[in-house]
């Protein structure tokens, strides 16, 4: 098949066994890395935990302190990750506006929200010294 032929379309590969699986596994996560990065919301998170990193160092953060942090800001990128996932579901399934979409992606985008607050509270305490 070549990109160039609008009329054939793609075949579902079956999954393939043990190691080459693992393999297959980790192009798609890093796939879905990539298209995350497209968005700016994924963008601005990674901007933040460079800064988190910087005061971190400047502060002399404990090493929990990184540890639950690293943690805090991989359950971030994973949450707006699923929450991208619901908006281009959305977008495919409800292509015009629908109360159920916009719920849909409210209650995606509150959970991004409230990860971010907790994590957003556990620096600042980091950093003003109450942990």
């Amino acid at each position: 098949m070549t990109l160039s032929d609008p009329t054939r379309k793609p075949t579902v590969t079956p999954p393939r066994g043990g190691l080459l699986h693992a393999l297959d596994a980790t192009r798609y996560s890093l796939a879905g890395f990539r298209r995350l990065l497209q968005e700016t919301a994924a963008r601005l998170e990674l901007l933040a935990a460079v800064v988190v990193a910087v005061a971190y160092l400047w502060a002399g953060a404990a090493v929990w302190h990184w540890l639950v942090t690293g943690f805090l800001l991989a359950l971030v990128l994973a949450v707006e990750a699923l929450n991208t996932a619901i908006e281009v579901l959305c977008d495919r399934i409800s292509p015009e506006w629908s109360q159920m979409a916009k719920d849909a992606k409210d209650l995606g985008s509150l959970a991004v929200g409230l990860l971010l607050l907790v994590t957003g509270g556990f620096v600042a305490a980091v950093l003003t010294g109450l942990i």
